[in-house]
């Protein structure tokens, strides 16, 4: 993953930190990092300081009123480290709502339940750059 990266994180030390604790969270919320790595090419494009006109924060994009549904007040969503959590937490959970269905969890992920365009998006990103296969196996063990 680390060469397809490069477009995004020039530098190769930032990327090998970035590409281990992707798969760190991703794995520890029962995700695929490929689909982790879709989610935020699509949210961010890597920018860890990344910040939306509606308010969402970071490399994966987090409203800040997840703050105070899953941590506390201190925690700093431009952090990649805390960035990552909250957006696997989430992911994870959208993932058991919708019992597997990854079209309807990204859906939810970026609040558009019952729209296809941004969870097409991450798909293709995921397609085109990252590991389709990894992604099917972390949804099939749902």
């Amino acid at each position: 993953m680390e060469p397809r990266l490069a477009r995004y994180v020039p530098e190769a030390q930032r990327r090998r930190a970035l590409l281990g604790r992707i798969h760190h969270e991703a794995r520890l919320a029962g995700l695929a990092p490929a689909l982790v790595l879709a989610v935020i090419q699509v949210e961010s494009a890597f920018q860890a300081e990344a910040v939306s006109s509606a308010g969402a924060v970071g490399l994966m994009q987090i409203m800040p009123f997840w703050v105070r549904e899953l941590g506390l007040p201190a925690d700093d969503l431009k952090d990649p480290h805390r960035n990552l959590r909250y957006g696997c937490t989430i992911l994870a959970h959208y993932l058991a709502v919708e019992r597997g269905d990854l079209t309807r969890a990204l859906a939810r992920y970026n609040g558009s339940l019952g729209k296809t365009w941004y969870p097409e998006r991450v798909m293709r990103a995921l397609a085109n750059r990252w590991s389709l296969q990894d992604a099917s196996r972390a949804t099939a063990r749902r």
